[in-house]
């Protein structure tokens, strides 16, 4: 069973969610150091930690393989970079 995310990881997660309903794939890392404005490790340390919370699955190694393991209905509303 997955945690709960809290609201930063709810925020990678509902941009991850709109990035594939948008491009019908999954953002690239680069994809969301651009959006939130911060460094490519920031960005892999999210992702390993949202894998860890059971939250997205991912193939190592593979580029753009991101999928939510949470419901969409579940997800905050992404909210504009500030």
């Amino acid at each position: 069973m997955s945690e709960q995310p809290t609201e930063k990881q709810g925020q990678y997660l509902a941009f991850i969610d709109i990035y594939i309903t948008m491009h019908g794939r999954a953002p690239a890392e680069a994809d969301l150091q651009r959006f939130f404005g911060t460094t490519p490790p920031t960005v892999h340390q999210m992702i390993l930690k949202l894998e860890e919370k059971g939250l997205i699955s991912r193939v190592s190694g593979q580029a753009r393989s991101i999928k939510l393991l949470i419901d969409p209905a579940d997800l905050p509303r992404l909210r504009r970079r500030e």
